[in-house]
């Protein structure tokens, strides 16, 4: 295990609302030890004392469900440095130290390629980790051109480029449930699937987030990583052992099969909209253009929806649909799994059958067709099933599989580049606005689809 731990990006948010907390739950479940050096780094200039009074209040504010004690370990522990990610010298001074480091790139991924330039001439010791957050690169040159760049630093099995998602209880769930059960696995497959909604569409607004989010949008920030990452899960083959290659292999392949989108499937089949003003929740809303921090000339999407195929012998046939959208009626963020009716029915009218792993909160649910009074009396049957929490957020979990150099549940760089492949036809068509950015009111449940127009003008 590595017990030295550095992170970029200090007081940025991921730190504040994420690591930190991870930390403390990692503390508090015994995994670090007393001698753990955590070293947290930006451009900002402070002390010791002001940065720890401000990772103690972060704590209180983020992880109050985490144990005192755990909470004030971290806040002492923790060593502020001044420092540029991109400068070589001030690099090799924050890693100089004996033994392997950590380094967490807690940064705009524009930041990314400088900072990795850098590295090369910073010592790096031997057994060293970087950690890159989402998105990796910002489309499938840049995302080459990162994987080249670490190449030179470090070996693939040492970079770690991390999706929370992946760390979900939920998530992992979802493979759990079908290698798991005999009764889903010999269903999972497009004879029996006729579609698979993969959606996490939040009530949130940009929430002050305009300097990241401005430049990136709904497709890059949630789609192309997050969300592929699911897919690759509900869709992949059953690996031979949950081991990195096995899992990360299986996942490649599903990325690989997704049938390329030609300019017609990206007209009609995707679509991309903005949120208007409006109300959600009982709280005032202001249109996406007019947010604090929002270019006015902004095109950004803060909804986007993809359909794809697999051409595969499991999922030809079914559809999946990605979708992802801010400032929504309500949250919703689940796996929903249509399956095709019944053959025949000699009697009544069966609603087909669906399975939903609800990502957060954390249940599943199945909807079938029972018996009501008679037996040609159908009626709809529903079992819900709670999930038992993780011992571990979702950043304590990733910490700790960074730490140990356990690279399963990061992506691999060819896999990366595979996501950027399937959406380079969309995000082409949409940067020339060859599909149109639609609008929906904030509070809303988001854009009309072109059946439900056309409907409501005849």
């Amino acid at each position: 295990m590595i017990n030295r731990l550095v992170v970029f990006g200090a007081t940025g948010d991921l730190n504040a609302r994420y690591l930190l907390p991870g930390l403390a739950a990692l503390r508090a479940a015994g995994h670090l030890p007393d001698g753990f050096q955590l070293v947290c780094a930006d451009r900002k200039g402070r002390n010791d004392q002001e940065f720890r009074e401000w990772t103690a209040e972060q704590l209180d504010r983020h992880a109050g469900s985490a144990p005192a004690d755990a909470r004030k370990w971290v806040a002492d522990a923790v060593r502020y440095r001044q420092a540029d990610a991109t400068d070589a010298a001030d690099l090799a001074s924050l890693i100089a130290g004996d033994g392997p480091v950590a380094l967490y790139l807690a940064l705009p991924p524009v930041v990314f390629p400088g900072t990795i330039t850098a590295l090369r001439g910073a010592d790096l010791p031997p057994g060293s980790r970087i950690v890159l957050e989402k998105p990796f690169g910002e489309d499938l040159d840049t995302a080459r051109e990162l994987n080249r760049l670490l190449s030179e630093v470090v070996p693939e099995e040492a970079v770690f480029r991390v999706d929370h998602f992946l760390a979900m209880t939920t998530v992992q769930n979802l493979l759990g449930s079908r290698l798991a059960n005999r009764v889903l696995e010999p269903l999972w497959n497009s004879a029996h699937i006729s579609e698979i909604e993969i959606v996490w569409d939040e009530s949130l607004a940009l929430e002050g987030r305009a300097g990241y989010y401005d430049g990136v949008g709904a497709l890059k920030d949630m789609v192309q990583n997050h969300l592929f990452q699911v897919l690759c899960l509900v869709a992949m083959e059953p690996p031979l052992s949950l081991g990195e290659r096995d899992l990360r292999d299986r996942k490649i392949d599903v990325l690989r099969s997704i049938r390329p989108l030609t300019d017609e499937d990206v007209r009609r089949r995707t679509r991309r909209a903005r949120y208007l003003a409006g109300r959600v929740g009982g709280r005032e809303v202001p249109a996406y253009i007019d947010e604090d921090g929002v270019d006015p000339r902004s095109r950004t999407e803060t909804f986007a929806e993809v359909e794809l195929q697999l051409e595969s012998w499991r999922w030809s046939g079914t559809t999946f649909r990605l979708r992802s959208g801010k400032a929504l009626e309500a949250d919703r963020k689940e796996v929903t799994v249509h399956f095709r009716p019944v053959p025949h029915l000699p009697f009544g009218e069966a609603v087909p059958n669906v399975l939903r792993f609800g990502l957060d909160p954390e249940d599943m649910t199945l909807a079938l067709t029972g018996i009501g009074s008679g037996v040609r009396n159908l009626t709809p049957l529903t079992m819900t099933a709670r999930m038992e929490p993780s011992d571990l957020p979702a950043y304590g979990r990733l910490l700790l599989d960074v730490l140990h150099g356990n690279a399963a549940l990061s992506i691999r760089g060819d896999e990366a580049e595979q996501a950027w492949r399937v959406l380079a036809p969309v995000m082409s068509a949409w940067s020339t606005d060859r599909v149109p950015l639609q609008e929906y009111p904030a509070g809303s449940h988001g854009p009309a689809r072109a059946d439900e127009e056309r409907a409501a003008q005849i």
